[in-house]
């Protein structure tokens, strides 16, 4: 087996970095606050394309009046309260608070998912294999997570120089408080992992008005949800060490045969509940005899899903990862990896206590670690050991009120879930070689593709979202760029409505306008350098003090632009094959796109009120002008 090859004390872990995996961590840059002048000029920037010049001139009014009256005192105090909190950066609480302060469900509008790609080895695809595969890649993740010998996360500009053994036996010598600038001299840019502890042994916990993050390191068991019925056993012995694969594939298997029915009231429900109903249920299941039993599910390592049935296509799939049946889930938790009959593998995750960076990491590692060096083989037998006796089925108590709350959290989710579409499009004529080739940004091109396509279906320009990573600072989260731009906007204009008054040069011309001031929001995002996260970081100071809030704030265009009806997130990876989220708005769009070699690919939902069939064949009109254009070709009618 290929246990035994790498020895099993080697299994532990996935590597072994020589360069600690924090030792970046203390000398990382503080998440700048920007200048304000420099936040009102991008916030009216953005508005521009969104009002008509009288709309814009009254919010150009109020802007300055906020700059040089009640956002200037503010600025001063969020400045003051950041230079005594130099451990953390100033959007941390706020952020913190805005997760966990909603009070809407969290499935569909704030868990994402992302889905894995399939083994190389289709063998390996059987989902009791996968499942124990991915397992114990899990477990020797949060291992090598623990013992400090991940890789520290570094962004490297310049691998040939930084990425290599020499750097990293200089570098691991080179105090914690110093060691940033070292990576800086060699145009290497470490990235905050303070998020990172959170993905094990952890979960939400409903309150009333705000919810808690909880984690427990000390607990050792798995949570399995398998037809809606819950079951947990050790991962971890005594010793600390990994169980063996041979029996975690056996106490899988026990769990895949057993015949259970699904409860006739699944909790997995609540966890899908508003958050105050959810609250005011859990108060009562802790009431009512079951604190041990919900004891082992938030501090159960993670939660592995297994579903009973297999993925009918990339659709089927979307759905399933993004919510599934909502028996077979603990929304909660802070993943949920999901495999169902076919080993179609994904993960759901919680999104308040990490963002998109740190699940991708743990993703891209996991899917390495278990196709390369898989713990069980097709041919591998289970170990023969008492699982009845090794894994335990968790019984709820439940009283007529909870099983009401069941039952109504089952309606409100059914209704909910009823009324989502998910559809997606691969567009196959190019993709980030061409784009690059003709000297434009590939994401910048999607995103023009984005707000052609809504132009062409709906006339007119809406507030847009990109989100980006601040992680290069300490505690950095994100930040937005804002895709919907007065460049856009013209070059839109000219392909949808009435590109026979323009010759292809003067649309390329467009198309490197767009890019270049796409690629100049996303510098400045990355840099901390956007003007959302100050803007929100202002509003909850000045909502803090118990004042009323500043007329800025109340300005309708202030609403609107925050009413994000595009709101779009780009990853690429070799592990993860699509990704995805709900809309943030009941008349919106969410967006998951990745800019792949040849091909561009974007899975889109929406509710009824919006139409994501025409809009995607909008999105592949708008591509394929685009990409004629940069071929000096003309625009199809």
């Amino acid at each position: 087996a290929p246990w035994g090859r790498r020895g099993y004390s080697s299994g532990e872990y996935l590597h072994r970095s020589i360069v600690p995996t924090m030792h970046y961590q203390k000398s990382l840059p503080r998440l700048p606050i920007p200048k304000l002048e420099d936040t009102i000029r991008r916030y009216l920037n953005a508005q521009k394309p969104l009002l008509n010049d009288e709309q814009f001139r009254k919010t150009e009014d109020l802007a300055h009046q906020f700059e040089k009256g009640i956002g200037r005192q503010l600025h001063e105090q969020l400045v003051a309260q950041d230079n005594q909190n130099k451990h953390t950066s100033y959007i941390t609480g706020p952020w913190f608070d805005m997760y966990l302060k909603a009070r809407e469900p969290v499935v569909l509008n704030f868990n994402a998912f992302m889905s894995f790609n399939p083994d190389p080895k289709s063998e390996y695809n059987d989902q009791l294999i996968r499942a124990t595969n991915m397992t114990v890649s899990a477990i020797r993740f949060m291992k090598t997570l623990r013992d400090g010998y991940l890789e520290p996360e570094v962004f490297h500009l310049n691998p040939q120089k930084s990425d290599t053994k020499l750097f990293k036996k200089f570098i691991r010598f080179v105090p914690s408080s110093l060691s940033w600038f070292g990576a800086y001299m060699v145009n290497a840019y470490p990235l905050d992992m303070s998020q990172y502890f959170r993905l094990f042994n952890s979960t939400r916990l409903p309150k009333l008005n705000r919810d808690e993050l909880y984690t427990d390191e000390k607990a050792k068991h798995l949570l399995v949800l398998r037809n809606g019925n819950f079951y947990v056993f050790d991962l971890i012995d005594k010793d600390g060490n990994m169980v063996k694969p041979s029996e975690i594939q056996a106490h899988l298997k026990y769990i895949l045969s057993d015949n259970s029915p699904v409860p006739a009231f699944p909790l997995g429900y609540l966890s899908s509940e508003n958050r105050d109903t959810w609250a005011l249920l859990r108060k009562n299941l802790l009431d009512n005899g079951n604190e041990e039993a919900l004891q082992k599910v938030d501090s159960a390592l993670f939660c592995l899903s297994l579903d009973d049935f297999s993925v009918k296509d990339i659709v089927h799939l979307s759905h399933t990862m993004l919510h599934g049946d909502g028996a077979n889930r603990w929304y909660d938790k802070s993943f949920n990896l999901i495999v169902t009959k076919d080993g179609t593998t994904g993960v759901n995750f919680e999104h308040s206590w990490g963002d998109g960076v740190a699940v991708l990491r743990f993703q891209n590692e996991i899917f390495k670690d278990s196709t390369g060096e898989p713990a069980v083989s097709p041919q591998s037998q289970p170990a023969s050991v008492d699982s009845s006796r090794a894994v335990q089925r968790l019984d709820f108590k439940l009283n007529d009120a909870l099983k009401a709350g069941i039952t109504k959290a089952k309606q409100n989710f059914d209704s909910s879930v009823g009324t989502l579409a998910v559809d997606m499009i691969q567009f196959q004529k190019g993709g980030k070689n061409l784009l690059k080739q003709k000297k434009v940004s590939p994401d910048a091109v999607a995103q023009l593709a984005f707000q052609m396509a809504f132009l062409r279906q709906y006339n007119q320009t809406v507030a847009t979202y990109e989100s980006c990573s601040t992680a290069a600072f300490k505690h950095g989260r994100t930040e937005t760029i804002r895709p919907a731009s007065i460049h856009t906007k013209k070059c839109s204009e000219a392909f949808v409505k009435e590109p026979s008054k323009y010759s292809t040069e003067e649309l390329q011309k467009m198309i490197v306008e767009c890019s270049e001031y796409h690629g100049r929001l996303t510098k400045e995002a990355a840099m901390g350098q956007g003007f959302d996260r100050h803007l929100f970081g202002l509003r909850c100071l000045a909502l803090s003090k118990g004042s009323a809030l500043p007329d800025f704030y109340q300005d309708q265009a202030y609403a609107r632009l925050n009413h994000n009806i595009l709101s779009t997130s780009t990853l690429s990876s070799p592990a993860v094959q699509l990704g995805g989220f709900g809309p943030v708005v009941p008349d919106g769009f969410g967006i998951g796109y990745g800019v792949h070699n040849d091909w561009i690919g974007c899975n889109v939902s929406s509710y009824p009120s919006r139409n994501v069939k025409e809009f995607l064949q909008c999105i592949n009109k708008s591509l394929e002008d685009i990409f004629n254009v940069l071929k000096g070709k003309k625009i199809g009618s």
